[in-house]
C-alpha cells in the first residue's frame, strides 16, 4: 500500500542531482579559461607585399649610384630641372634650378664625409662664383628655410621607405601616362600625427632608379636614362664663411631716406 508513492520522490532526489550538474557544465568556461570571440580580420594580403615589394625597391634605390636629370612642377605650377648625382662613394649632391631666393637662384645641395653642404650656383639671381655653405655633418639637417625638398626622395626618404616599422599604409598604385617602373600610394597611418616623409606616390625602376614621385614637395619625373656615377661627388665651388640662399624671395625694406635696400 505505502510502495508506490515513495517511487516519486526517489526519482524527485535524483533529478535534484542531476540538473544542477548539467548547468554547470554548460556554463563552465572552455579549457584554458579562453572566452570565446570573434577572431580578427588579418590584414589584407595585398597590403603586406605591396611593403614588401615597395621596401625591396627603395633598398635597391639607396644602393643605386647614378646621375640623372628630373622635371619638377612645384606645387605653385612652377616647372624646374633637378639634376641628381649619387656617387660611388655615398656623396650625393642635388642640383635645383631656381631652387632659392623666391625662384631666382640656382642652388645644390650636397653631402660627402666633410659634410652637408647648400651652394650657390651661378644664375640671373646670382650672377658670381659657385660658392659653398657647411650646413652641418653628413647627416645633417637642411634648415625648412633653406630646403628645396626636392633631394629628400633620393636621401633621407629612402631609408624610411625600407623601414617596415615605418607609420605607413602602402599599396600599389597604377603608374602615372609616360612613367616606367612600379608605383605605390604611401599615406601615413591615423597615429602617425607628423609623417616621417611627404605621403603622396613613389615609383621605382627594377634597379631602383626613382621615376616619380608625387607628394607635397610637387612631381619629380625622371626625364631620360640615367647615367653612370662618378666616384666621389664634387662640389662647385669653394666653401666659404657665409649665409646660405634662402627658399625665399629676399624682402626689400624702405629706409627713412625713401631709398630700397
Amino acid at each position: 500500500m505505502h510502495a508506490h508513492p515513495r517511487a516519486p520522490r526517489r526519482m524527485t532526489g535524483a533529478l535534484s542531482v542531476l540538473v544542477p550538474a548539467l548547468l554547470v557544465a554548460c556554463t563552465a568556461d572552455p579549457p584554458g579559461g579562453v572566452t570565446p570571440s570573434t577572431p580578427p580580420d588579418p590584414a589584407p594580403a595585398g597590403v603586406d607585399a605591396a611593403w614588401d615589394e615597395l621596401a625591396a625597391l627603395a633598398a635597391a634605390a639607396r644602393d643605386r649610384h647614378f646621375t640623372a636629370r628630373y622635371s619638377h612642377v612645384g606645387s605653385d605650377g612652377s616647372v624646374r630641372d633637378v639634376t641628381v648625382v649619387s656617387a660611388e662613394d655615398g656623396s650625393w649632391r642635388v642640383d635645383v634650378s631656381g631652387g632659392a631666393l623666391g625662384g631666382t637662384a640656382d642652388v645644390a645641395i650636397a653631402a660627402n664625409p666633410d659634410g652637408l653642404f647648400q651652394c650657390g650656383l651661378p644664375s640671373a639671381g646670382r650672377p658670381e662664383a659657385a660658392t659653398c655653405v657647411r650646413l652641418g655633418g653628413p647627416d645633417a639637417v637642411v634648415p625648412d628655410r633653406l630646403d628645396p625638398r626636392v633631394q629628400h626622395p633620393f636621401t633621407d626618404w629612402l631609408a624610411v621607405l625600407t623601414d617596415r616599422r615605418s607609420p605607413l599604409v602602402i599599396s600599389p598604385a597604377s603608374p602615372p601616362e609616360g612613367v616606367a617602373g612600379r608605383c605605390f600610394t604611401v599615406e601615413s597611418t591615423s597615429a602617425s600625427l607628423n609623417p616621417p616623409l611627404d605621403v603622396g606616390v613613389y615609383c621605382f625602376a627594377a634597379d631602383g632608379t626613382p621615376t616619380h614621385v608625387r607628394a607635397a614637395l610637387g612631381t619629380l619625373t625622371l626625364a631620360g636614362p640615367a647615367g653612370p656615377a662618378p666616384a666621389t661627388v664634387a662640389l662647385p665651388g669653394a666653401v666659404v664663411d657665409a649665409e646660405p640662399l634662402g627658399r625665399d624671395a629676399p624682402t626689400t625694406t624702405e629706409s627713412p631716406g625713401g631709398r630700397t635696400s
